[in-house]
């Protein structure tokens, strides 16, 4: 008898769920393998700094999270449309008392975003206040959209 074709298969085939659950099964395994600090340690240099990235037809507004990274050890460059945070986030004062569970990282740290456009350089205003960096990335004039007036 032929499997009956279904929109997520064919029914009788492969259980697609069954797959994705393996599929995280062995991702388990694989991070499993890392001690407690490590996976941490990973999890947070993967998306550090946390960003919000806001797109108009003037500009580009981001907002990152960077708690205990002091101005002076920030890096912010810009070229084209590629935006990149660069710094060090210092380690919190050591307590007597061992971890229990520690998730926030400190060191050096990079985060480059593909913007969705070009931005002009010379422009850009930033400013860090309590751990909250917000920049202001105007878009060049010429690369404005523009409304044409169609005559006729």
């Amino acid at each position: 008898m032929a499997a009956a074709w279904h929109p997520f298969g064919f029914l009788g085939g492969p259980d697609p769920s069954r797959e994705l659950r393996r599929l995280q099964d062995e991702m388990d395994r694989l991070t499993g393998a890392l001690a407690p600090a490590a996976r941490g340690a990973v999890a947070a240099a993967a998306s550090f700094p946390a960003v919000n990235v806001y797109a108009g037809p003037d500009g580009i507004a981001v907002v990152a999270e960077l708690p205990g990274v002091e101005k002076d050890e920030l890096e912010v460059q810009a070229h084209q449309d590629t935006l990149t945070l660069r710094g060090t986030r210092r380690p919190a004062a050591e307590r007597p008392e061992a971890y229990h569970r520690r998730e926030r990282g400190a060191g050096a740290f990079t985060r480059s975003l593909q913007l969705p456009y070009r931005i002009d350089p010379e422009r850009i205003a930033a400013r860090l206040e309590n751990g909250v960096l917000r920049l202001s990335l105007p878009r060049p004039q010429e690369d404005k959209p523009r409304r044409i007036a169609v005559s006729g």
